[in-house]
């Protein structure tokens, strides 16, 4: 073979990201060292593998076909070195997961347990939105994937393993804070901050306001919790969220939650692999440890047996 798998991995990094820039950062290399890596690679396959059109980069027709066997290969390595490891009792080894969003304020603290149990185990933490999330899925990038929603029309392994509520915020101050058994028209009236359309926690709420009858008064529609919060603490409206996204918030006064009949909307999390996929020994002692509610991070997640 004229190519190793390093520069395979460059290659899928560049290909994935679409970016020499945002490639070298996730690979902690240079920006130069990781398009010299490109350009041996296309000089010993003899095709152009990436092209560039004004200061977008696209996937020539033999990239395309040297990404398929490059995560093909790299999966294979990242396999064999997994069983390896299992010969040697978990002494060392590797667990990749992917999250959606949401799930980063509760996953962390169940990776610390997790590492406290198996020191050896190299966690790889991947955190995007659920288009990203299924889109690796698909491409088998990853051990182990947390969810808000299963993975529809897919081939998937799926359990659910700890509650997610979704609740109604306001700053402390708000006018609607002391009141209690609140309904949905009294939430309408107010201003609402939003996420943006498709996110699960937005299409829950307004669900919600269907089945009663109203529509929220939506004042911003934002990309992300972190925004949200911000924009709920600033005084600029009401919000729904995870508990868990504002768990620290909650317990420092910067927020508090809304007593609404309606709420809290109980969701869930699952963890899902490809279905015919066996999880490595690693991967089986982290969803051993999500069956358990080992590490659960208290207002986030409750008992065991979620």
């Amino acid at each position: 073979m004229r190519y190793s798998l390093r520069q395979l991995q460059i290659f899928q990094e560049v290909a994935q990201h679409l970016s020499y820039t945002r490639a070298a950062e996730a690979l902690h290399l240079t920006q130069p060292a990781v398009f010299a890596q490109v350009r041996q690679l296309e000089e010993q396959t003899g095709h152009k593998l990436i092209e560039r059109m004004g200061k977008t980069l696209f996937l020539t027709e033999a990239g395309e076909v040297v990404l398929h066997a490059a995560q093909r290969m790299l999966g294979e390595a990242e396999d064999l070195d997994m069983r390896l490891a299992e010969l040697r009792g978990m002494a060392r080894g590797r667990l990749r997961l992917a999250v959606v969003s949401t799930a980063k304020y509760d996953i962390p603290a169940r990776i610390g347990a997790y590492n406290s149990d198996y020191p050896g185990i190299e966690v790889a933490l991947t955190v995007c939105n659920r288009e990203e999330i299924l889109s690796r899925f698909a491409q088998n990038a990853d051990d182990l994937y947390i969810l808000g929603t299963p993975p529809q029309n897919m081939a998937a392994e799926v359990e659910r393993f700890a509650e997610n509520p979704l609740i109604v915020i306001a700053p402390p101050d708000h006018p609607l804070a002391t009141r209690k058994g609140l309904s949905v028209a009294d939430l309408s009236v107010y201003p609402f901050l939003t996420r943006e359309s498709g996110s699960g926690t937005r299409l829950a709420a307004e669900r919600c306001f269907e089945e009663a009858g109203k529509s929220p008064a939506v004042r911003l529609e934002l990309g992300a919790n972190e925004a949200v919060k911000q924009g709920v603490i600033a005084g600029l409206g009401w919000s729904v969220l995870s508990r868990a996204t504002v768990a620290l918030e909650l317990r420092h006064g910067y927020l508090t939650e809304l007593d609404v009949k309606s709420f809290p909307i109980m969701r869930h999390w699952y963890v899902a692999w490809p279905k015919g996929k066996q999880p490595t020994m690693a991967a089986e002692a982290f969803l051993q440890q999500l069956r358990e509610g080992t590490g659960a991070a208290g207002v986030g997640s409750s008992a065991a047996g979620q």
